[in-house]
């Protein structure tokens, strides 16, 4: 019974996402809503996902430190944490307090528009809900989550240039050096590129538990809920899928 549920959950979501592409490209695109949920999505969360990622950048390089100086490579670090952050650790725990905090949002707020049939009022009122409700939010999910992790790279790497001189001395053109010449073209592509999808699972999976929460307030929260783990879950597996073809293609 779990196993029937669990793929009618997955054939539900992949006709919902389907749907999202179909009306995609149908009159007319609702811009101004898309900007407000850009707006919501992006800048609402600049402070949070800012803040993790100096602490991120400030508590990776000083824990790795000591491992570097007992092989005697303590002038390798800022190369080291750069590629770390750049690669792997800024755009997935980006990806992660996107999934906590817009996917849970969304889910609420549709969850919400849903059981007080708000919806069924558009519906009737001759708007396109989805068009509407889910579209924008996704789109702006997609192109946000890029932009956020963008962001927190560069306040990252500033963190681990505060990290490496609390108990060394390295000059800031050293430092930016140092961190320029250990990224290449294969690090930042596939780590951008995967961020576009991160923030596509985030949004659909949002929409899709608000947009068919059912039972009143209880509902609500358990699409909050649910919208939370599935998105965290769906970031680690595309991680996953995307670090894999990162590997066959050699841009590792």
């Amino acid at each position: 019974m779990k196993q029937s549920s669990f793929l009618n959950e997955v054939g539900e979501i992949a006709r919902f996402t389907g749907r999202f592409f179909r009306e995609l490209f149908k009159p007319k695109q609702e811009y101004i809503e898309f900007i407000n949920q850009c707006f919501w999505i992006g800048y609402k969360s600049l402070t949070l996902v800012g803040i993790t990622a100096f602490i991120m950048g400030l508590v990776l390089t000083i824990q790795s430190r000591p491992t570097l100086v007992e092989f005697g490579a303590e002038a390798m670090l800022p190369a080291m944490v750069s590629v770390s952050l750049i690669r792997e650790i800024a755009p997935v725990i980006t990806a992660l307090i996107c999934a906590g905090k817009i996917g849970s949002g969304i889910g609420a707020e549709l969850g919400s528009m849903r059981v007080t049939e708000q919806i069924d009022a558009m519906e009737v009122s001759g708007t396109n809900p989805f068009k509407y409700l889910v579209v924008t939010r996704v789109m702006a999910a997609t192109l946000m989550v890029p932009v956020l992790s963008s962001v927190a790279n560069a306040i990252s790497l500033y963190g681990g240039y505060l990290g490496v001189n609390i108990r060394g001395q390295v000059s800031w053109d050293l430092y930016w050096t140092q961190v320029f010449n250990a990224l290449s073209f294969g690090d930042v592509l596939p780590s951008l590129v995967k961020t576009f999808f991160f923030g596509f699972v985030i949004g659909i999976v949002g929409c899709y538990k608000g947009y068919y929460s059912q039972r009143g307030t209880e509902g609500v929260g358990r699409s909050a809920t649910t919208a939370v783990i599935v998105a965290s879950l769906l970031v680690f597996i595309v991680d996953l899928i995307a670090v894999q073809i990162t590997d066959l293609l050699g841009l590792t």
